[in-house]
């Protein structure tokens, strides 16, 4: 896989479309070629698939969605914690040629009761860990068909909930354990690059959630420049959520290319992570903000080194990267710029250690360290010194395949070092998002003037570097999820006392990113402690969402056109709390 000169855009996209334009038609082939070599080793269970025994059972759900009434073009939703079951369900929907369209376990009350109405999925799949909040809003819906995955004893979710008296009435009911016993076949439908492969929400920081419509070379573009650093012996670990691109896609479908096996778990541990690491000589993996001090707070130890984990995606980039690479032996270190519309938009790799061992020889997996900085720099993206400083935000250099620019507010291109909205423009087609589902007026203002508008703060630096900044227009990161300030100030001003209510976020006191801070304001002649909002947040949104920092006001500051002065409020706390803001540096 020796890359040396640097490609063209054309020659890029040639060759991204060369490796395969959809992920099941890939994983058929490898199905023909590899039907023994191990898939997925769902660690929770210590199940181990095949290739070949993946697909029988995929094929089997696939025929059981089918018999539930699932036809082609038809959206299927899944809500469970159990990541085998998700991924199953996401395999059988392309193998039939419906959408797979995921929900966030967390969701409960009305963030639920959007998304499946908006959704309207023809089957949901759900867990009996999820089964209580959908059973809460299942009557506002109108799904016609349900599948039960309901653990068996000796399951590591066995007992996690169980179905409520007369939970589906009226709708029907299936079980998911009767439908891999069956073991059907289903016919599978032929899919093309432009054909819809995955409906995944993104948060409304002015609305509701937004579906976003992804193609099946979407899913190629976002994983084509990673999964060339990668060769066939690479083992890649994931314990992200399969309602995100980053479990799903970046993980998942980026295996299915190079025919790798998935190491995959529920979630993350920081107490048996190396364990994981070791059980099937994981060489790639993602780390999310939190993840990394939890495990650069563990004792040190003379072994950290000697692991198999030698390539790491880490996106933000922290500032301690290089830290973390000398302790744990970790060669290579990518960051970018990633988003459930865009796809990877910005990509760079950090070659920590440069020559010196750090995964041991023999423990090695994948392309040689020649072989990895090549790759990265054949598609014209930077490879950077490990113990070079680099400014907070860094994100490399943007995809071959798109065009990129800092736009002001009018769309015109501002100046290297200026800050300004981060767009992209597809080289190629089918390569961002189709659209916002079902919100025409949303699709047109983030795609006016034919530039896909991120709606993150970025300036490209004097270096030619491009940097993230911070999140525009009321959405946050925290504990690894996009928060919407219009969510929380919604859900929050559903209690009968509150008037309004302004959510903003606070810098973390662990890792880069954000606490949800909610000002509010109470209607006359009502008093609220804080313990009785929270009770009110916890009943309504997911614990991620619920408020660390509450503050009452008689009144929330407006401007002349009544817009809330979030500015005001947010320094009014960093001050109370002794916390600097972040800068751009």
């Amino acid at each position: 896989m020796h890359l040396s000169a640097v490609m063209t855009p054309q020659q890029a996209f040639a060759k991204m479309v060369s490796e395969g334009d959809v992920v099941i038609d890939r994983f058929d082939d490898w199905v023909r070629q590899q039907p023994d070599k191990l898939f997925i080793d769902y660690g929770e269970d210590d199940i181990r698939l095949s290739y070949a025994q993946f697909a029988r059972q995929a094929n089997a759900v696939a025929a059981g969605l089918v018999a539930q009434g699932a036809i082609t073009g038809d959206r299927i939703s899944v809500m469970t914690r159990n990541s085998l079951v998700a991924t199953l369900v996401m395999f059988a929907c392309w193998r039939i040629g419906c959408i797979y369209a995921p929900v966030n376990f967390n969701y409960k009350g009305k963030l639920l009761s959007y998304q499946l109405n908006d959704t309207l999925p023809r089957v949901l799949v759900v867990g009996t860990d999820c089964v209580e909040p959908v059973h809460e809003v299942l009557a506002e819906t109108s799904i016609e068909a349900l599948l039960v995955h309901r653990p068996l004893p000796g399951d590591h979710d066995f007992g996690q909930g169980k179905l409520p008296a007369g939970f589906g009435a009226g709708r029907r009911v299936g079980e998911l354990a009767q439908v891999l016993a069956d073991a059907g076949v289903a016919v599978a439908v032929p899919r093309v690059y432009s054909d819809l492969a995955n409906i995944i929400y993104t948060s409304g920081t002015t609305g509701p959630a937004k579906g976003v419509l992804q193609s099946f070379r979407w899913m190629n573009q976002y994983s084509l420049v990673m999964r060339n650093m990668n060769g066939p012996d690479d083992v890649i670990y994931c314990d992200l959520p399969l309602y995100h691109v980053g479990g799903a896609f970046f993980m998942i479908t980026r295996a299915v290319w190079n025919g790798n096996t998935v190491s995959l778990w529920d979630k993350f541990s920081p107490n048996t992570f190396w364990d994981r690491i070791a059980r099937n000589g994981c060489s790639t993996a993602v780390l999310v903000d939190v993840m990394i001090p939890w495990l650069m707070s563990a004792a040190p130890r003379a072994s950290d080194s000697e692991n198999t984990l030698n390539k790491v995606h880490m996106q933000p980039l922290p500032l301690n990267h290089h830290a973390v690479a000398q302790r744990f032996g970790i060669d290579f270190i990518t960051c970018g710029f990633g988003q459930t519309e865009a796809g990877m938009g910005c990509a760079a790799l950090i070659d920590e250690l440069g020559d010196t061992e750090g995964t041991p020889k023999a423990l090695w997996r994948g392309p040689s360290k020649a072989e990895v900085r090549a790759a990265m720099s054949a598609f014209g993206l930077p490879v950077i010194r490990g113990d070079q400083p680099l400014a907070k935000g860094f994100m490399g250099l943007p995809s071959p395949l798109l065009d990129a620019a800092v736009l002001d507010p009018e769309d015109n291109q501002v100046a290297d070092g200026e800050l300004g909205q981060l767009a992209f423009r597809p080289r190629f087609p089918s390569l961002i998002l189709e659209a916002y589902f079902k919100k025409p007026e949303a699709t047109i203002r983030t795609l006016r003037n034919c530039w896909f508008h991120t709606g993150d703060a970025c300036y490209r630096g004097q270096d030619g570097l491009w940097y993230f900044v911070d999140r525009m227009g009321g959405f946050f990161r925290v504990r690894g999820e996009n928060v919407s300030s219009y969510q929380v100030e919604d859900l929050i001003n559903g209690h009968p006392k509150v008037r309004a209510t302004a959510a903003i976020p606070v810098p973390a006191d662990v890792g880069d990113e954000d606490d949800v801070a909610v000002f509010v304001e109470l209607k006359d002649g009502q008093t609220m402690s804080e313990s009785e909002l929270r009770d009110h947040a916890r009943e309504v949104m997911p614990k991620y969402m619920v408020p660390r920092h509450v503050r009452f006001v008689p009144a929330l500051p407006l401007t002349p056109t009544n817009k809330v002065e979030k500015y005001k409020l947010k320094q009014q706390l960093m001050a109370e709390l002794g916390k600097a803001p972040r800068t751009v540096a």
